[in-house]
């Protein structure tokens, strides 16, 4: 008979837990081989909850725009122009007297929605649109402000708000990612952290695309094989799938069965990305829809992904911050609009054509907004605004929104969300919400604890939801 020390020899912990990883690996390798439906993260779930949206694209203005000259209209300013304004708030920078809006606003739609010239072709979509004008952040910085908005977490590396997605909803096409980065020219501050999965599987992580190249092949890096059929390709998959998993299930990471499933997306894209980026397969009168240059371009492809299937779509306005406009702003916003009022506008017009809008989301806005003060340099103005997180606007329309809507406000000059103030995780919340998802339950176990999106902060804005 065996002694407990002899026992220990024959199997010890570390050996229990290869032999038995090693057969649920082997389970695991067979899905995957068998292409079976349950073997993808992505595969569909279903959602806590009747779902008003069932995607989001999401247009991110990279550096902060400024909330008093696009869509929160501030007349006090123009009345208390170059004079002081008598208590202000701590920015980034020191800044002087009222600064008033130099572009002209007007009202829009039945709901007499105010809107500044700079958007007035997205303007002609006031009643679609729910302008949160109430909106407030943590910190006056660009890198913290980033990761709030997009992660939930101004300082630890957390889940995106496209990877909760897709790890809430899965993807609806196993054949192109459940999470796409547009950016061109590069990343933006941050990096890939703007999208990044963190502690939930890889799987999760958006796919970055420089949306400057116009070449599918530059478009997307190594889309096609130089050398080997589809079949050949197919059967050296198999092969390293094996491989990895034996290598997986010795060592129990989870980073191995990321890579897996990356190789697998990979492969498969081969059969579909081809055509969802190919902008010249849609009817002239559509592209002309949308304008010239890449944000044109990068908006239609937003369209025919999510048309597609993927869950979750970012467009960035450039790396850097092309909004982040200390000097000149009249000049650097009215350029910086000029790129992208045009394909918004374009965008939820087709949209709507395509029956398309009522179950997607569309989310406008930046990091933070700017101050209604003018920024100083060396004690001299240069007419620009410094960054503002105490109040700024964001705003939304389609999958449930209540269009014609304003919610909250800021002071009578636009310094500080004074009423209804909306924190990042109200409206992270509320997005969720709209896609089917309770944030309180949408949680993933790490660390011994769980995380959710919103952490133990968030409220649904049910005003804003029709």
């Amino acid at each position: 008979m065996a002694q407990p020390s002899d026992f220990a020899q024959l199997i010890n912990r570390r050996s229990l837990l290869k032999r038995s990883a090693l057969g649920l690996g082997a389970l695991g390798l067979t899905d995957l081989l068998q292409g079976a439906e349950n073997s993808s993260p992505l595969v569909i779930h279903q959602p806590h909850f009747a779902p008003r949206a069932k995607r989001v694209i999401h247009f991110f203005l990279n550096g902060g725009p400024s909330h008093v000259d696009t869509f929160d209209h501030k007349p006090a300013l123009k009345k208390y122009a170059g004079k002081p304004l008598g208590e202000t708030l701590t920015t980034e920078r020191k800044t002087g007297a009222a600064f008033p809006s130099p572009f002209s606003f007007s009202r829009y739609g039945e709901s007499g929605l105010e809107v500044s010239e700079l958007f007035a072709q997205t303007a002609q979509h006031a009643d679609e649109i729910a302008v949160i004008r109430s909106m407030h952040a943590q910190v006056p910085n660009h890198e913290p402000s980033l990761m709030l908005m997009n992660c939930g977490n101004s300082v630890q590396a957390r889940p995106s708000m496209g990877a909760w997605t897709t790890y809430g909803l899965g993807s609806a096409n196993e054949n192109l990612p459940g999470f796409i980065s547009m950016c061109p020219d590069g990343l933006p501050i941050k990096g890939s952290e703007n999208w990044q999965s963190a502690f939930l599987p890889g799987a999760y992580q958006g796919t970055y695309i420089d949306s400057r190249e116009e070449e599918i092949s530059k478009l997307i890096e190594n889309i096609d094989h130089p050398q080997l059929s589809e079949t050949d390709q197919r059967r050296q998959l198999n092969l390293l799938a094996k491989w990895n998993t034996r290598h997986e299930a010795t060592r129990l990471d989870d980073r191995l069965n990321a890579r897996i499933q990356s190789y697998e997306l990979a492969y498969r894209m081969q059969m579909e990305a081809s055509d969802a980026f190919d902008i010249s397969k849609e009817p002239q009168h559509i592209r002309d829809s949308y304008g010239g240059g890449v944000h044109g371009r990068q908006t239609l492809i937003a369209r025919r992904l999510v048309e597609r299937g993927v869950r979750y779509v970012q467009l960035w306005h450039g790396k850097g911050q092309p909004w982040d406009n200390h000097e000149n702003i009249e000049a650097t916003h009215r350029a910086r609009s000029a790129e992208i009022d045009q394909p918004i506008a374009a965008l939820l017009t087709d949209l709507k054509q395509r029956g398309m809008l009522e179950d997607t989301l569309v989310l406008w806005g930046g990091e933070f907004g700017r101050t209604p003060t003018v920024e100083l340099a060396g004690g001299k103005s240069k007419l620009g605004r410094d960054h503002n997180h105490y109040g700024f606007s964001v705003w939304m329309a389609g999958g449930g929104i209540k269009g014609g809507t304003t919610y909250g406000a800021t002071d009578e000059f636009g310094f500080k969300a004074v009423e209804n103030p909306v924190s990042v995780h109200d409206l992270h919340a509320t997005m969720l919400h709209l896609l089917g998802l309770d944030h309180e339950r949408l949680t993933y176990r790490y660390a011994g604890r769980d995380f959710r999106l919103t952490d133990v902060h968030g409220k649904v804005i049910h005003d804003v939801i029709a």
